[in-house]
């Protein structure tokens, strides 16, 4: 590799996520600039994806920089049988950076060892998704005004969410955090991020109902039961609607809270708190055009 990739969280450290915070807030203020002028950028989605791909297709546009790419690998030659080596060896030569999404956990960090450009992971299986975390952390940025002493209530399906692992990871490096884990046995954290929060001396609790302590949330991250990550669809039945966050629930809550979802949504949330000022999903993922910007300008070294 020529140049620095972003695989997981964990390949930039504070400093670097503060960076892209000063960033993301630039560009938000200035949306055109034309840093990648003369830059083609390759965007590889092996899985489907709507607010990932066409946020940083903006970005990439935004910037002033071509794409090439697919947004279905059976209109590649995936199709005919070619393996991810060497799709990633090919499409090296014609880009200046990879944005690469794909259902196999690991397929990320082994795209980037082979390729001769940066790769960015827009989501690998379950494994991580950085960049959703990045625009979540300006998020919570942006409405709370701090990234420190964050009650973070985290729901639903978090044991195949990827944007609830890298964030905990991420978050993890302020003060004082605090996580509520609210999932049933089937879906918890898996033991690997609750061993880091131990072995790091940061408190999280876990429950399996969160009506009666909503009101001490700082942040509600609702997430999807993700019926593509289960093998056996009766199991996802008995899940798939186990927590929905309705209007009525947040009558009690603090004034600064803000509901935050990755998306696409299912019926986690209902429509009715849309409406609600502490909604804030639809902005959140606005905020992936600026952090997007942010984190690619960052790794070509422009900004």
């Amino acid at each position: 590799m020529n140049n620095k990739s972003l695989i997981s969280i964990t390949d930039f450290t504070k400093d670097e996520y503060l960076k892209i915070m000063d960033l993301a807030r630039f560009y938000e203020k200035n949306t055109t600039q034309r840093l990648l002028k003369g830059k083609v950028i390759a965007t590889l989605f092996f899985e489907p994806s709507t607010r990932t791909r066409l946020s940083f297709e903006t970005a990439i546009n935004r910037l002033g920089g071509k794409i090439i790419g697919f947004s279905d690998s059976s209109s590649s030659s995936v199709s005919k049988g070619e393996t991810l080596h060497d799709t990633i060896r090919m499409v090296s030569n014609y880009a200046d950076m990879i944005i690469m999404r794909h259902p196999l956990e690991g397929s990320a960090r082994y795209a980037a060892e082979i390729s001769d450009v940066p790769v960015i992971n827009a989501g690998d299986g379950a494994n991580q998704h950085p960049t959703q975390t990045l625009l979540d952390m300006y998020s919570i940025q942006k409405t709370q005004g701090r990234l420190d002493d964050i009650n973070l209530f985290m729901v639903g399906d978090l044991k195949y969410g990827r944007t609830v692992h890298s964030l905990l990871m991420a978050m993890s490096q302020f003060d004082n955090p605090i996580f509520n884990f609210v999932a049933p046995p089937e879906l918890a954290m898996p033991n690997e991020y609750k061993s880091f929060l131990t072995n790091n001396g940061i408190r999280y609790f876990e429950h399996l109902e969160f009506n009666e302590i909503i009101n001490q949330a700082d942040i509600i991250y609702m997430t999807r039961v993700q019926r593509e990550r289960f093998i056996d669809p009766v199991e996802y039945e008995k899940v798939k609607n186990v927590y929905i966050l309705k209007n009525e629930m947040l009558a009690n809550t603090k004034p600064n809270v803000r509901i935050l979802h990755p998306l696409p949504r299912v019926n986690e949330i209902d429509t009715d708190v849309d409406s609600n000022e502490k909604a804030y999903y639809f902005e959140q993922a606005r905020n992936g055009v600026y952090t997007r910007m942010a984190i690619i300008s960052h790794l070509l070294n422009l900004q």
